[in-house]
Formats: structure tokens, sequence, C-alpha cells
């Protein structure tokens, strides 16, 4: 199980020509090898095309399961209509316009509105061109329609943080607040309090039938997965606090850590057998 941004992905937000070659070639030796992201299924298929997955992935920081091959939802987690009242009138008395994850109908889709742009905005849009959850809005009532299970902010550190500090201890809520890969901006990130990486791997556990997990990770919202795993791994490039929870550290996602440390113990392992 690997985080994909910063981990199993490189600085072009690609995995490597390398990685590919040594996971595909494990995978079909019966390796069962997943990720759990931040992003939607939509995003993380782009950026982790030619990958073999073959079992469930994990997207929006756990609030979803989903089967990569057809999209089929095997777990989610909504907010009640209470709780999503309540997100966004907190968000809206920050002077923050949020993109906004729902269902409307059945369909996916990311909601904005484009008079609140920012920086950070147009290049999250800019780089999902075409993307047919995209539904810019002209104002708040139809920006909180549907089923809505995740709520993303970007700004600056300054803008963001009273949004955390209103969230961050709220039993209701998941938030987490981080500045984004190589970029000046943050994300702010509401979820309900269900949606984990930790949570979702469990649930994967029993629906793949596996009693051992090993992860890997970057960031500091990867540790409730390192917690709950048998063995977990940082690269390099983690943060000082994810290393300190690792059982080791691997090579950075730019040198192909993730898929270097399965090729060499993966192989052991068979090998011993």
């Amino acid at each position: 199980m690997t985080d994909l941004d910063g981990t199993l992905l490189n600085k072009s937000d690609r995995v490597s020509k390398r990685s590919i070659e040594i996971i595909n070639r494990l995978v079909d030796r019966g390796m069962q090898f997943t990720y759990a992201t931040a992003r939607s299924l939509v995003s993380a298929s782009v950026v982790t095309q030619g990958l073999s997955t073959k079992i469930p992935v994990i997207a929006y920081n756990g609030a979803f399961i989903f089967q990569p091959a057809t999209g089929k939802i095997l777990s989610r987690e909504y907010f009640s209509s209470e709780e999503m009242t309540h997100a966004a009138d907190v968000i809206r008395s920050y002077g923050v316009s949020p993109l906004v994850y729902s269902f409307i109908n059945g369909v996916e889709k990311v909601s904005w509105n484009p008079v609140h742009e920012n920086d950070g905005v147009k290049r999250y849009l800019s780089l999902r061109q075409g993307d047919r959850r995209l539904r810019p809005v002209e104002n708040d009532a139809e920006l909180y329609e549907g089923e809505i299970f995740y709520f993303t902010c970007i700004g600056t550190r300054d803008e963001l943080m009273p949004v955390y500090d209103a969230f961050v201890n709220d039993a209701r809520y998941r938030c987490t607040i981080q500045q984004e890969l190589y970029r000046p901006e943050y994300f702010c990130e509401i979820m309900p309090v269900g949606a984990t990486k930790a949570k979702a791997i469990r649930k994967l556990k029993e629906i793949c039938g596996c009693d051992k997990v090993i992860s890997f990770g970057d960031a500091i919202n990867d540790i409730p997965m390192f917690e709950i795993s048998d063995e977990c791994y940082a690269v390099e490039n983690a943060v000082e606090e994810l290393k300190a929870a690792a059982d080791g550290v691997i090579q950075s996602n730019e040198n192909d850590g993730v898929a270097t440390w399965l090729e060499q113990h993966v192989r052991l392992n068979a090998e011993t057998q």
C-alpha cells in the first residue's frame, strides 16, 4: 500500500518507467499492490497510467474505495446534511471559497465558483482540463448541491489556518492542512470523520483477504496508515515526523524508492519460499 504524491510519484507527477516495470512484473507474479491517495480516482488514474492495479484502490484520503477497472464504489463516506451545512457556514465565514466534491444524481462532480478563483485554484483546474467532473457554478446554492463528501480549500497558510483551527478539534470531521508539493500554496481539506486511509485499509484487507499490510508514505497524513500497518517505510524525502514513525527509511521518490524496496524484498521472500 503506497501513497502517491511525494512517495510513488516523482516531481513530474508520474510513476517512472523503471517503477512501472518493477511493480508490474511483481504484480504479475502475485504481489497484491495498490495505493491510498488524497486524489480522486480520475486524477490518480492519469498519474499512474501504465501501472498494474488489479485490486481496489483508496481515494480521497480514505473516503472511497474504488474498483479501478470499472470505477465501482466498494466503500464510501459522506457528510450528513447537518455536517455539510455547518462546514459550509464555517468555510464561508472565513471568506474562503472551496472546491466541493459531491455526487449529483449519481454522477461525481467537483464544483467551484469561478468568481473566487485564486492562483492555486487556477493551477488545480489547469491540470484537470477536460475532466468531466468539473462543474463551475454561479452561487453558493448550486455549490453545495448533491451528496457531499469532501471540501478542498486552496490558499495561503494565513488564509487557511483559521479554517483548519475551526475543524481540527471538531469530532464530526477530519481536517488536514499542508503545503502543496513543490508549490507555495496550501491545501486545507475537510472530510467526514470516517474518511481515513487507516479505516479504508482495514476494509480493503477484508475485501482482499490479506493478513499483512506493508505501507509507504511521505507526509504527516500517512501516520495513521503507518500505525495500522505491519511494516511501514518512509521515503527519503518524507517529513521527519513520518520518518520517526517508520520501520525504516528507503530511497526517495525521485530514485524509485518504493519499487526498489519491493524488488529487493519480494524477490528475497520468493526465493526463501
